[in-house]
């Protein structure tokens, strides 16, 4: 109980700490609407927001997606090659020193402004927590496991699909997760860039006519479509846990 009741009522506090100070101070609403003015716009903007979340939440969850699939064949590659490992892995982290906003622009001449600059936005925010957290579980797998299945016979496609790769499944969940978080960001990045919808499309829109209360309305809406996304893979963690427990008897 704990676990939830003290976030939720410091939360609690928070927003009424925000309204009342507010008030208070009488702050004009195109620098800091209070929580009260950020609800009824979300409610009388309902209709509007659903629309964009729908847009940006497509990107989100396809780029994810183009996301783990390369994430999960890169890593077994590395895995399988030492060299390609030893060549990829640091060009792997020297990539992330790279500011995502000046490829932004980039992907925009190349691709137009259309859905693919998004996903490759999101791609790239999403790709690398979950290679490194895959990679990092293959390499670490007990090496008496592999040898065991060796003095078997077993080919290598064996030892992946019965040994590595059900064991190392957690890391890249792990890495899934954090990615869940960063891939509604990587869309609201790229509309920021060049769009005609979404959420990143319609926030702009609204901080070019100082509607902050309309900013924060859509804020909400991206922080519940991030958790929507992080708790479906949750979820999926549990019943995959759950999968192999059974497996295993």
């Amino acid at each position: 109980m704990k676990r939830w009741l003290y976030p939720i009522v410091s939360l609690l506090l928070l927003i009424v700490l925000w309204e009342v100070i507010g008030r208070l101070l009488q702050i004009p609403l195109y620098i800091l609407p209070v929580p009260s003015q950020v609800l009824l716009s979300l409610y009388q903007e309902r209709a509007v927001l659903a629309v964009h979340a729908w847009v940006t939440l497509k990107e989100a969850v396809i780029g994810l997606a183009v996301a783990t699939l390369l994430a999960f064949i890169v890593s077994l590659l590395m895995d399988r090659f030492n060299g390609l490992r030893l060549t990829v892995y640091p060009h792997l982290v020297i990539s992330q020193t790279i500011p995502v906003m000046v490829l932004g622009p980039i992907f925009s001449i190349w691709f137009g402004f259309g859905l693919t600059p998004k996903i490759l936005m999101v791609v790239l925010m999403c790709f690398f927590p979950m290679v490194i957290s895959f990679t990092d579980a293959l390499f670490q797998v007990n090496q008496k496991r592999i040898i065991l299945m060796k003095t078997y016979n077993a080919s290598t496609w064996q030892i992946y699909r019965l040994v590595k790769i059900p064991i190392a499944v957690p890391g890249l969940l792990s890495g899934m997760r954090v990615a869940a978080t960063y891939c509604v960001g990587g869309a609201i990045i790229g509309e920021w860039l060049s769009a005609s919808a979404g959420l990143g499309y319609y926030m702009i829109r609204a901080k070019n006519g100082y509607l902050m209360d309309k900013v924060f309305a859509t804020i909400v809406v991206v922080i519940l479509l991030s958790l929507l996304l992080n708790l479906l893979v949750f979820v999926l963690e549990n019943l995959l846990t759950k999968k192999r427990m059974i497996a295993n008897g």
